[in-house]
């Protein structure tokens, strides 16, 4: 039984839009985030928080490009071959990834709250 709110883990699957980027995340959805710095502004992504042991590369670590800027501390992830960013270490927590929820299959936001979190403000 899972506490009255809280939802059951999942384990999904997702990928970038060729598919040579496939991943797996096990989650049980507490919340989603968007972010208001440079970056994830301009990507737009909606964004679930896992922990490293919670995430899984099935395929195509060689296709990944990498992009850090200021601390150097958050590695945003981006498909060499179709430029989609699927999940992102983060800077605050840097044993989590933000996964882009837009590249699960057959995710539905529905009912899930999102947060906004503030990227830009931070030193």
């Amino acid at each position: 039984m899972t506490p009255a709110g809280s939802r059951p883990l999942q384990r999904l699957q997702g990928s970038c839009h060729c598919g040579a980027v496939r991943f797996a995340i096990t989650t049980d959805f507490p919340e989603l985030t968007t972010c208001d710095c440079s970056l994830c502004r301009r990507k737009n992504a909606l964004m679930v928080k896992v922990h490293e042991s919670a995430f899984e590369l099935l395929a195509g670590a060689e296709q990944l490009a990498s992009y850090q800027w200021h601390t150097h501390t958050a590695v945003h992830h981006f498909c060499q071959l179709c430029g989609i960013y699927p999940f992102h270490r983060k800077r605050v927590t840097p044993d989590h990834f933000g996964i882009n929820v837009h590249c699960l299959e057959g995710f539905d936001p529905t009912g899930i709250p999102v947060r906004a979190t503030v990227g830009a403000a931070m030193p």
